[in-house]
């Protein structure tokens, strides 16, 4: 029915009308499951990103949830979130939607939030047990007012309606050929891609825990870090935090 043209990722589609979260339901069930099970929703009652901030998820989005049990450690488990992101932006680009990435899992169209990407799982200090890569992409759901300046959604951007099956169908294949070049170890294939699409060179803020820190988004290293220039010209790697883009 679906027509997915993949071997793995979408053997088995779990499809819920409303659920809590389509996340939540695959780490559930994670143990249990294949390797490249999917859940999607219509709707999520409880839709979070990083951090469990809420993600507001209506009815016309794509919301859904990949089970992966690769056979790696866990410092590579943000290449994960990386193939993500790189899957969506050559969804866009099929439709003819130009995006670029922010570290580490946003998707932007025009420097606005079209698609967040959360991996989550269960792994030890040297093994990986799952990984759930969570996707909730803006296609023809309303963007509340009060985002409108920050958020946007592939309606938006073209102007018409184009249906969730074809934005699912895409993003799948292209998540199972990138899932396939991490499972061959083409990591910098991956980290390569990664960059094309990314915005870098850019002024960015990152705000952790123990503060603010400001510069320029240089590059990323093998493990997918962030290289940033500070403002005093030394560079400092981060692992975590939230990065905005900075317009002054």
């Amino acid at each position: 029915m679906l027509g997915l043209n993949t071997k793995d990722i979408g053997k088995k589609v779990i499809y819920f009308q409303e659920i809590d979260s389509t996340n939540e339901y695959a780490k559930r069930i994670a143990l249990d499951e294949e390797e490249g099970t999917i859940i999607v929703a219509d709707t999520q009652k409880s839709g979070y990103g990083r951090k469990f901030r809420m993600w507001a998820s209506p009815r016309g989005g794509l919301w859904m949830s990949v089970i992966l049990k690769p056979k790696t450690t866990p410092d590579h488990i943000v290449k994960i979130v990386f193939l993500g992101a790189i899957a969506v932006v050559e969804t866009l680009e099929r439709f003819g939607i130009d995006a670029r990435i922010k570290w580490p899992n946003d998707v932007l169209v025009n420097e606005k939030k079209i698609c967040g990407i959360l991996a989550e799982g269960s792994f030890s200090e040297k093994e990986v047990y799952y990984i759930v890569l969570g996707v909730g992409l803006n296609v023809n759901n309303p963007i509340p007012e009060e985002l409108l300046s920050t958020s946007t959604s592939i309606s938006n951007v073209l102007g018409v309606q184009i249906p969730i099956e074809e934005i699912f169908r895409t993003i799948t294949e292209r998540l199972e050929y990138w899932y396939k070049e991490f499972l061959r170890g083409n990591d910098e294939k991956i980290l390569q891609k990664w960059r094309e699409k990314a915005l870098l060179n850019r002024g960015v803020k990152v705000i952790r825990e123990e503060g603010e820190i400001r510069g320029k988004a240089l590059d990323i290293d093998d493990l997918g870090a962030l290289i940033l220039e500070l403002e005093d010209g030394r560079k400092e790697k981060i692992l975590y935090g939230d990065v905005s883009l900075r317009f002054e």
